[in-house]
């Protein structure tokens, strides 16, 4: 483990021991330790110069690129906090994130994804003036504004290190339970211990290649796939925004050994035409979000034979849970893994708070490398979101099984309550991956009167496949028991994902409620 428990430090040691071996690799171009460390040394200096320092809030406003991880390091360097800042923010959510983070500094890209950010942000600064220091990823539209490859040029470098392990290194804000996105606090000692574990989990070393196409805005970027890859001395791979067939190419060109993937990139890359599994040889390991079935068909189908099983939320760092990379499959399946070191995961009855003993299902809650607690406006949910001794509610359901190890059964809010009788949707939904026709599935419950829900399955075939609802719930009778059963299936061209790549299931309940009103009975494709 690195000694370093700092974001900056960390790349200066880093540096030390792989100087010219590449850290990131952005729109084809790597870059190495040493000149990361270098323009992050210069982005500092050139925020010092302006009045920016310690404990500042610096905003990024981008997508996967090296200038992100620049300002990021740069300003751990001053002991500012970097706020990174959803690329799929329109205007009026811009103007909420920028006053909740009273940000003193914003890195942005001019555009991306179709949204002009330049012109928004140049209407939105005069009513925010505490922001005085913008510097724009492009040219600067505004006399005020800096361009930042000038900002860089003209930049003394800073060397020192003001910040310290318990200082704040990010404010991420994740949406969720709240009507607004809350600013969650994560911690440079934290983020750094935790990510070097992760990383221990899918046996990372200084010769990995790590693809990372979820955002780095994300925990699943910023406090996960960065600090692991970097503690290990390897290489951080970004594409800007996923794409299936750019996502093969890259980790075709540049060798990649290790992935960051959803259910949704899995599939997509495996339905892409231009899909061999020869192109993705060098795949090894990586980290997945999904279930069982899903988690075999990221080994099996992209060849990432030791992909780890993960829990966790932006709360405890991206992950609490992560199955070593060199366990089975079928273990590395069924399970999240042992917690991470550091990390404590208790099951309690949701009613009265009891601890429950092992394979007993109940609410999850987690203590160690958590977060700090919420800032600005989602402050006042802190005292709801944590016990009394200290531990975070995730508002999940799972268990630990007699081994120690956790297994997720549903988030609080799905899970689907059948004449009485708990149903989780992810292990309807493998039972439905379990047959060759299918190639993914969501699962949700809608309003059924006396009985409580309906279970409603939304499904897209594989690749030249013919699906028969009927079929598929003769399927599950011959695997489950009857209550697990859809009781109504759809057949879809795609599942709606949200902006971060996970199945839209909000919008999901929404269609099923509105089709058992509409028909309570038969087949009738929707999406």
């Amino acid at each position: 483990m690195p000694h370093n428990r700092t974001l900056c430090s960390l790349l200066r040691e880093q540096t030390d021991r792989f100087g010219d071996r590449p850290a990131v690799v952005s729109h084809g171009q790597a870059t190495s330790y040493r000149a990361l460390a270098d323009a992050a040394s210069r982005v500092a200096g050139g925020l010092a110069a302006r009045g920016i320092g310690r404990g500042a809030r610096v905003g990024i406003l981008a997508e996967n690129r090296r200038e992100w991880l620049e300002a990021a390091f740069g300003a751990a360097t001053l002991g500012a906090v970097a706020v990174p800042l959803s690329t799929w923010s329109r205007e009026g959510e811009l103007d909420y994130l920028i006053g909740d983070a009273t940000l003193d500094a914003l890195f942005a890209v001019e555009s991306f994804g179709g949204q002009d950010f330049a012109a928004a942000l140049a209407r939105l600064q005069p009513e925010h003036q505490r922001l005085r220091t913008v510097v724009m990823i492009g040219e600067a539209r505004r006399p005020d504004w800096l361009a930042y490859d000038e900002f860089i040029a003209a930049a003394e470098p800073m060397t020192g290190d003001d910040a310290g392990p318990r200082d704040d290194a990010f404010i991420l804000y994740t949406s969720g339970s709240s009507a607004r996105p809350k600013a969650v606090r994560l911690q440079h000692g934290a983020t750094v211990e935790n990510g070097f574990n992760i990383g221990e989990r899918m046996a990372l070393t200084e010769n990995d290649r790590v693809l990372l196409a979820p955002p780095l805005f994300w925990a699943y970027g910023a406090v996960n796939a960065l600090p692991a890859a970097l503690t290990h001395g390897a290489a951080l791979v970004l594409q800007p925004r996923f794409e299936a067939g750019g996502w093969l190419d890259l980790i075709e060109r540049q060798r990649c050994t290790a992935i960051y993937t959803l259910p949704s990139m899995t599939g997509a890359a495996i339905r892409h035409p231009e899909f061999r599994r020869e192109r993705l040889a060098s795949l090894r390991t990586g980290l997945m979000i999904g279930s069982p079935e899903e988690v075999r068909i990221a080994a099996t189908g992209l060849g990432a034979a030791q992909i780890c099983n993960i829990y966790g939320a932006t709360e405890t760092y991206g992950n609490c849970a992560v199955t070593p990379a060199g366990w089975p499959l079928d273990r590395r399946m069924v399970s999240q893994g042992p917690p991470l070191p550091g990390m404590r995961i208790r099951i309690v009855d949701p009613e009265t708070g009891r601890a429950l003993p092992a394979n007993e299902a109940g609410a999850v809650e987690v203590a160690g490398l958590v977060t700090a607690g919420y800032c600005g406006a989602s402050a006042e949910h802190n005292q709801a979101a944590f016990t009394a001794d200290g531990y975070f509610r995730t508002g999940d359901i799972g268990l630990l099984d007699a081994d120690g190890d956790f297994r997720f059964v549903a988030r609080g809010s799905d899970i689907i309550k059948r004449a009485g009788i708990n149903v989780s949707p992810a292990e309807v939904e493998t039972l439905l991956l379990r047959h060759a026709a299918v190639a993914q599935a969501a699962v949700v419950g809608a309003p059924a009167g006396e009985r409580g829900e309906a279970i409603v399955a939304f499904v897209v075939p594989a690749p030249g496949s013919e699906i028969d609802g009927e079929a598929l719930r003769q399927h599950c009778r011959a695997l489950a028991s009857a209550y697990k059963v859809p009781d109504r299936i759809e057949i879809c061209a795609a599942l709606p994902a949200t902006e971060t790549g996970k199945i839209f299931r909000r919008g999901l309940k929404d269609q099923a409620a509105a089709l058992l009103a509409a028909a309570p009975s038969g087949q009738r494709r929707i999406c």
